[in-house]
């Protein structure tokens, strides 16, 4: 029974997070992190930093080294990234230029954790097998100077396809029903917490919904659940 209240706490915190957030641009309210933010347009259910998805991606996704639209691109940890980073493919453009949405990359308006669609990566690698990019930097505005190293595609298997198009969908529910959870939103966190920020809370409330859920997952797979990724690159 408390697994299920759990579970329903969790779904509404994800539809709420969805209403709250357009995917056009970057997002100013709110700090997204790059691993539950890739979780929940993707629908590939891999918890915990960064840089543990592509090791926990073995034998329970198809993995590669050519970009899919829906696919995770995975970063490898650096001395300046060391927790890695994950970015999902929102379109294919050639064989070496490919566009993803992300979180928590550039510095927009002086905020990290920013949201960003349809951002431009290019395959630099002498191979062209997508082991290092190069990536857009929004302060810039131009690809960033620093090279990444990275470890490949994770792909969605038919049931993350299915969570990221329930996840498009409440998204694209509209302006009138976005201002309606807003307005939910804000009466609830005014009657728990006066004077709190309404997006606060229901990030409290998500972040607590992530680590229930790792739980969950590391007792079924019989493995130690780690932190969610909290360092975006520099």
């Amino acid at each position: 029974m408390r697994q299920r209240t759990r579970a329903g706490i969790g779904s509404l915190a994800a539809a709420l997070f969805l209403s709250l957030v357009p995917f056009s641009g970057a997002v100013a309210d709110g700090y997204w992190q790059c691993v539950p933010f890739a979780r929940l347009i993707s629908g590939i259910q891999i918890f915990g930093d960064a840089r543990t998805w592509w090791g926990q991606a073995r034998g329970r996704y198809e993995v590669g080294y050519t970009p899919k639209a829906g696919s995770v691109l995975c970063f490898q940890p650096t001395g300046r990234m060391r927790l890695g980073h994950v970015a999902v493919v929102s379109q294919v453009l050639t064989d070496r230029v490919i566009q993803i949405t992300h979180a928590n990359w550039s510095v927009i308006e002086g905020t990290r954790g920013q949201v960003e669609k349809d951002v431009t990566v290019v395959d630099v690698s002498p191979n062209g097998d997508w082991s290092q990019v190069k990536v857009w930097y929004d302060p810039a505005r131009d690809l960033g100077s620093t090279v990444y190293p990275t470890h490949g595609f994770i792909y969605q298997n038919a049931q993350a396809i299915a969570v990221a198009s329930a996840s498009e969908k409440v998204g694209k529910a509209g302006s009138a029903a976005m201002a309606m959870a807003q307005s939910a939103v804000g009466t609830v966190s005014a009657a728990v917490r006066p004077g709190a920020s309404p997006f606060g809370l229901i990030t409290q409330a998500a972040d607590a919904t992530d680590r229930i859920a790792a739980l969950i997952a590391a007792a079924t797979t019989q493995g130690p659940p780690s932190a969610d990724e909290r360092d975006g690159p520099r």
